[in-house]
């Protein structure tokens, strides 16, 4: 039987005038790959950073299931609590990586870890076995500068999983990168969650990465137009 990890109920979230989200209800279970796909402005980042407590809705809830045993709803938290969720519990790719180009690839992964009080040693250490797992052996001391657009991404993938997060989310984790790359990148960001039993969930316009996630879910206006919950 399939766990649940996120479950939305009602969300709406407003920016002015503009309702980015008008009323959204979405399940997702342990070990999915859900892609959440729609135009520019339908509302499917804004619903990425509601379901990973980034940003608050103004009406509704969402329930996550970080951990085995560990039911929590966002709205019942501070933003220090919620911060302190998606450092130790979520992970993170975004489309530019968001990685520290003064630091070297290792140092990128470990900081990660470090953070939530991991010894240098220690982080360091799980850091470059996660870089190795997933194709950079001898890249470990390349700074970011020094990495292909593919590398820095699966670079960005290890660091969402250093602290060994069950829920990743991934806002268009390829859009910067040409098709072959693109196909490696969502190999690797795969393998490293779903292949694992944890789970992704990936905003993406790109319908190649879409279809390689075990569900679609698509975003007009605000509402999710295909089913939310999995069959």
């Amino acid at each position: 039987m399939n766990t649940t990890v996120v479950e939305a109920r009602s969300l709406i979230k407003s920016y002015g005038t503009t309702r980015a989200l008008a009323g959204v209800d979405l399940t997702i279970h342990r070990g999915e790959s859900v892609a959440i796909m729609g135009a520019s402005g339908s509302g499917k980042t804004t619903l990425l950073h509601v379901l990973a407590g980034i940003i608050t809705p103004d009406s509704g809830t969402v329930t996550v299931q970080p951990s085995a045993g560990q039911t929590v709803e966002l709205s019942e938290l501070g933003e220090s609590a919620r911060s302190r969720l998606r450092r130790e519990r979520f992970g993170f790719v975004f489309q530019q990586g968001l990685l520290i180009p003064e630091l070297t690839a290792v140092e990128n992964v470990a900081l990660a870890s470090m953070i939530n009080g991991v010894k240098k040693a220690d982080a360091t250490a799980h850091a470059a076995s996660g870089l190795a797992a997933l194709g950079l052996a001898g890249m470990e001391d390349r700074r970011i500068g020094e990495l292909s657009g593919g590398q820095a991404q699966r670079v960005a993938i290890a660091r969402a999983q250093a602290t060994g997060a069950d829920l990743v989310f991934a806002d268009e984790p390829t859009g910067a990168l040409d098709s072959h790359t693109s196909q490696d990148v969502m190999n690797a960001l795969l393998w490293s969650t779903t292949g694992h039993w944890r789970t992704l969930l990936v905003v993406t316009h790109d319908p190649e990465v879409a279809n390689r996630c075990s569900r679609v879910v698509s975003v007009r206006d605000g509402r999710i137009i295909s089913p939310a919950v999995a069959a």
